[in-house]
């Protein structure tokens, strides 16, 4: 049975940086379609797509997750990652009985980098050790952050085409 989706206690080390995290609303739509094609930008270079083709082409692709989040994690918790009121990414959970889902997390590029990430993941560690349920994430094979959940401590447990599922579960 589904448990409510929450978003994780900020850790106070980015607490003390400004970082918060709320949910997300219709508001910020032109914020996460900026998000979104700031992280998939560097994949169209190859096309040699003029900018406005790669932009259109994205806003589209943007749309389309959109729409796919709603409809297969409309109990997921959509939160906007903010530093000094300023949204700077993006970061969705999805509880399940024994599952903590890390449906998207991403920053826009000034923020990459920077450890964000690594302990917003780590605060997620923390709701999924406190329900005593797996992490889990999805991630394309070729995504740079790949290396970031390894380290991190996820493990590969299945792949599907271009994505391979990992997981990471809370110790004794």
């Amino acid at each position: 049975m589904p448990t409510a989706s929450r978003l994780p206690a900020v850790p106070e080390r980015l607490a003390a940086l400004g970082l918060s995290l709320r949910q997300a609303t219709e508001e910020d739509e032109s914020f996460l379609r900026r998000l979104y094609i700031s992280v998939r930008w560097e994949e169209l270079a190859p096309t040699g797509w003029p900018n406005e083709h790669k932009v259109a082409f994205l806003e589209q692709q943007f749309a389309l997750q959109t729409t796919h989040y709603r409809k297969f994690y409309y109990d997921a918790a959509f939160g906007i990652v903010e530093v000094d009121g300023l949204p700077v990414g993006r970061l969705y959970l999805l509880q399940t009985a024994n599952d903590l889902r890390i449906v998207d997390i991403s920053f826009l590029p000034d923020w990459r980098g920077k450890g964000l990430g690594s302990d917003l993941v780590r605060a997620v560690f923390d709701l999924g050790r406190d329900a005593g349920t797996r992490v889990s994430i999805n991630v394309e094979v070729f995504n740079p952050a790949r290396r970031l959940y390894d380290r991190l401590g996820f493990t590969p447990v299945e792949e599907k085409g271009v994505y391979v599922l990992m997981e990471w579960r809370p110790g004794p």
